[in-house]
């Protein structure tokens, strides 16, 4: 008469207090980015920089983020969490203040991109900390709880850094992101105890990084749900690249009203990450993903629809665009908890190997859909949209799901 984990009576007591803080290390990202967005013109014409070239500050970091969760993830098994994190946050506020003091855009493209190699460490290392501590289901739900801490930086980064470009100057962004990861790092070193096992201490001793991420890319249903999230993920990256210009320039919005839409789209992230953990009460991960994964491309294909008839401009691409962003919360906590669960000894390398790939299919995802803007209508960024809402559906039913999980969702 045994239970399975999903319908078991009570869940336990959430750690709020631990909730907090990896979810503000999981931060580092959205407020590196989100923050500045709206200064990179006022920095192109301090800097006599092309728009051009204040927008690969923004693939610099993206680049930094891709790359340094490869080294941090291994560290974090062999060296123990606490290090990793303490090291990049060290790296990012000294990169952080090498930004704000930045003479040429050249230094400040490279400035950001050790800003990423710093700032990566707190994600990273974040999700592995979670997986020391809970089990599959209930490692899904703490994800889904980080995304709603993370999911504010969305919200508020945006309007705190026009608000100080505003008073200060796009400098005073960067002094505003050095404190932020000055403080996390007082709560690391203050409040984060160790939660690598000796398993885990062991296991990374023995063998190196490389051998270890070869090991887990012959794990299919790995590769499944790396993908799964990395390409649904690459939907988020393709909407901050392409959403600026999308809704002022080619709908006529204003920079504020553009805040509070941007804002309006997190808000939905967020929601649906709460969903998550409700809907995780009856299913598992592996059902919730088997259904939302299958929405995400109805909402997909009603997108590309939209965008290429202009059938009601913005008013019907802006909700379906809306119900995309949103599957982010469904999918992100689920696929990287079923990950986890593939190898829990390699908690650390799998979160590295997720991050980096989602970056990774971020940085490519928001580069074609720049190649292919035509300046009009949001038809380029949907049709990425919708090749990669594909892509992440595909790698979910042929490589991750148990086919019980799929046949359920059917």
């Amino acid at each position: 008469m045994s239970q399975t984990p999903h319908t078991a009576a009570k869940p336990p007591a959430t750690p709020w207090g631990l909730v907090l803080l990896l979810g503000s290390l999981t931060a580092f990202a959205p407020m590196s980015i989100d923050m500045y967005l709206s200064a990179l013109p006022a920095i192109g014409q301090s800097l006599h920089a092309s728009s051009e070239q204040t927008q690969q500050t923004v693939s610099a970091f993206l680049f930094g983020m891709a790359i340094g969760q490869l080294l941090y993830g291994p560290a974090s098994d062999r060296f123990g969490r606490r290090l990793p994190i303490l090291v990049g946050i060290v790296v990012y506020v000294a990169a952080s203040i090498w930004c704000a003091s930045a003479t040429s855009i050249e230094g400040l493209q490279v400035a950001r991109f050790i800003q990423a190699l710093g700032g990566c460490a707190g994600a990273v290392v974040a999700r592995a900390v979670v997986r020391d501590q809970f089990d599959h289901t209930e490692t899904a739900r703490v994800l889904s709880l980080l995304t709603l801490v993370m999911g504010v930086a969305p919200i508020v980064a945006p309007l705190l850094g026009s608000w100080v470009l505003a008073f200060a100057g796009w400098r005073a962004i960067f002094w505003v992101l050095a404190f932020f990861g000055l403080c996390c790092g007082l709560a690391v070193l203050l409040r984060l105890r160790e939660s690598r096992s000796e398993e885990t201490a062991a296991q990374a001793r023995a063998e190196n990084p490389l051998k270890a991420f070869a090991i887990l890319l012959r794990e299919k249903r790995l590769v499944g749900y790396a993908l799964a999230g990395a390409l649904n993920g690459a939907v988020l990256f393709t909407y901050i690249s392409s959403s600026s210009d999308l809704v002022i320039n080619i709908y006529g919005f204003s920079p504020q009203a553009f805040g509070w839409l941007f804002g309006l789209n997190a808000v939905g992230v967020i929601g649906a990450s709460q969903v998550n953990r409700m809907l995780l009460r009856r299913m598992n991960p592996d059902q919730v993903l088997a259904r939302a994964s299958l929405f995400a491309v109805g909402f997909g294909v009603l997108l590309l629809a939209a965008a290429a008839t202009r059938l009601g401009g913005f008013w019907t691409v802006l909700p379906m665009l809306f119900a995309c962003l949103a599957s982010y919360g469904l999918m992100a906590g689920n696929t990287m908890a079923g990950a986890l669960s593939v190898d829990p000894r390699r908690a650390g390398s799998i979160s590295a190997l997720m991050g980096g790939l989602s970056f990774g299919a971020g940085a490519l995802a928001s580069w074609i859909g720049g190649l292919l803007h035509d300046g009009v209508s949001a038809l380029p960024m949907a049709a990425v949209m919708l090749v990669c809402l594909l892509g992440s559906t595909a790698a979910l039913y042929l490589l991750a799901l148990p086919k019980k999980a799929a046949a359920q969702s059917s």
